[in-house]
Formats: structure tokens, sequence, C-alpha cells
């Protein structure tokens, strides 16, 4: 009888093996990006993380812990650096965990001391406004040839705090390459992080990237006080509107039903540690934006990424009735309620 169980050992023996072979550097010391080192380092992967503010390193190296992710100490495997060229020295895999709209920048400096032959990993989610890109679209942009086509982007349901944790989790990395994503499959597949691999790396950044906005429409009908009707509707009509945009931009309407879709919709949208559906939320409350991110104390993607969503969207000729919304509610004053009596008055139609 084969032994299943030592084979299984064998197995993420061997995975970690291959991850600890090579160097991961991993740029923004936020939450993510601060549980993504946790989650390597305890497996054993050398792994260097880098954060803009020297402050914010000087605290990371002296307490190993970052205040946004209380109780986690960071293991003896992660190194801490505010050094870009440092950080990226020798790295084979280099993960880019910093909000959305300070890609372009970061990658910018990154440039020069990029190293050859690494694979970019982008766990931004979001959309930049102006030019209307993925944040895996800047990349290739910022970084041409350097980067060669070897970027893969990473979604799915994941609250930084139970990766740090090591808590189940599953995602999804995508790249036009399966063999790339493969890769990089084998290498975060430790204890109980789970990856799925995807050749829809455009399905995959859309759905990333509306659910913030969708989120944010969720939390603002949960603060008016509407009950769980509506909330199953928004998020409903909401992956709706992630698979049609994600069609509209190369992906496959499939997508959305998977892990970057559906089940980061479902967690962004429910969940109590979501800073998007805390901002609807505090808003349907009354509250005004400027107070809410100012106490917020974390970056919520979706206030940014609902207007380019919108942009988008027109740009592409796809109705997203809900992330319009949501945008007149974040920038041009209009009421959270006035917001929900407008998307229910619209004219009917078929599902």
């Amino acid at each position: 009888m084969v032994d299943t169980a030592c084979n299984a050992r064998k197995c993420l023996d061997s995975m970690t093996s291959m991850s600890a072979a090579q160097k991961i550097a991993i740029l923004g010391a936020g939450a993510w990006g601060t549980a993504l080192a946790q989650h390597l380092g305890y497996h054993g992967v050398p792994v260097t993380l880098w954060a803009r503010r020297a402050e914010l390193a000087g605290e990371l190296q002296r307490t190993r812990q970052n205040a946004l992710l209380p109780g986690v100490t960071l293991s003896a495997g992660v190194s801490v650096s505010q050094d870009l060229q440092q950080t990226l020295s020798g790295a084979g895999l280099v993960l880019l965990a910093a909000p959305s709209h300070t890609a372009r920048e970061l990658l910018a400096r990154a440039a020069p001391a990029w190293p050859a032959g690494a694979t970019l990993v982008s766990a931004a989610k979001g959309i930049e406004n102006d030019t209307l890109l993925t944040t895996g679209e800047v990349a290739e942009q910022v970084l041409g040839e350097r980067l060669g086509g070897r970027i893969v982007v990473l979604s799915g349901p994941s609250f930084a705090m139970e990766v740090a944790a090591g808590q189940p989790t599953s995602l999804v990395a995508a790249a036009a390459d399966l063999e790339l994503a493969e890769s990089v499959q084998r290498q975060l597949s430790l204890g109980r992080l789970r990856v799925y691999t995807s050749t829809d790396p455009a399905g995959v950044q859309v759905a990333g990237a509306l659910k913030n906005v969708i989120a944010i429409a969720v939390g603002a009908s949960d603060g008016l006080g509407f009950g769980q009707n509506a909330r199953a509707a928004l998020i409903t009509r909401g992956l709706s509107e992630i698979a049609r945009l994600g069609v509209a931009k190369g992906g496959r309407a499939a997508t959305a039903a998977g892990l970057a879709g559906l089940g980061d919709l479902v967690l962004t949208c429910t969940g109590d540690m979501s800073r998007n559906r805390t901002v609807g939320f505090e808003l349907g409350r009354g509250r005004p934006l400027a107070e809410v991110l100012a106490r917020l104390g974390h970056v919520a993607e979706g206030v940014t990424t609902a207007r380019s969503a919108d942009d988008l969207a027109q740009a592409l000729g796809v109705e997203l009735p809900i992330c319009a919304q949501v945008r007149q509610v974040l920038y041009a004053g209009k009421q959270p309620h006035d917001a929900v009596e407008d998307l229910i008055r619209r004219p009917l139609g078929r599902e």
C-alpha cells in the first residue's frame, strides 16, 4: 500500500526546497506585503521586504512587527530593507505588493536595478487613473524588455492577517504563459496557502480591481440599514459587472466565477476586515469621505479604482451601473441613499 501521507510530505518538502533555491523580493511593506513576506519566511524561503519609508523599515527591523498586523512577528528568514537596489539584487521572483496607484513610480525606480531573468508577480489590485491600464499592463509598459513578458498576476480572497497567521487561503496565479504561472504556483504554495493557475490575466486583474468598488457599494447599503436581500443583489449584479468588463478587456467570463472574482468579491463585500466595505459602511452612516479615509489607517483601493473603472467601462462601451453610482458618491457628492434609489429605478431588464 502506498503511504499517501508520506508522499504528500515529500511533495511539500520538494516544493519548499524549490522555493528556497532563489531569493524573493517583496516591494511594499503594508499589510499585504508583510503578510506575504511572513508566509514565505516562515517556510524557509529567503525573502527581502522593501519598505518605502525609512521609519517603517527601521521599526520592522527593530521590533519585527508591523502595526497593521497586530500580534504577528516576522520570521528570522525575512530581511527588511529600505534600499531598493539591495532588495532586488539576486532576486529570481519580485512580488509587487504596493498600492496600485503607486506602481508606476515604484517600478520606474526599480527598473535600473531590475534583476536579469526575474519574474514579476503583481499582487496589487487596481486600474490606473488616466491611462486606464491594469497594474500588470503598467509593469509591462514601464519595465519593457527588462521584464521580457515574465509577469504573473496574483489574486483571490485573502485578508492579509489570515495569511500572516497561516490560516487556509486559496489564490490564483494567472499568466499568458501557463508554465510561468505554474512556476509561481509551486513557489508560493506552502503550508496552508494553496495557489491555482489561470491563463486569463486580464480577467483576473479586472476582477481584483472591481470587487473593491462593489464592496464599497455593499458597505454603503449595510450602513444605510438595508438588509440581506440588498446585499445579495449588489454582490450578484456586481459579479455581472466584473464579468462584462473582464470580457471587454479580453478576458473570459468564467474567470468571474472563480477565486479572483466570486471568491474575492464575497470576502471583500462581507468580511469585517474589508477596508473597502468599511469605507462604504461609514459613508452609508453619513460620515464624509475625507474623515473615513483619515480614520481607516489602510489604503482602500476601491476609492481610486471607482473612477478608473467607470472611465474604462465608458471607453469600452460597457455598462457598469453599480460602479458608476459608487463614483458619483465618492467624487460628485451624491448621497448613498440616492444612489441606491437610482439603481432600483433603472429600466427593467433581463438577467
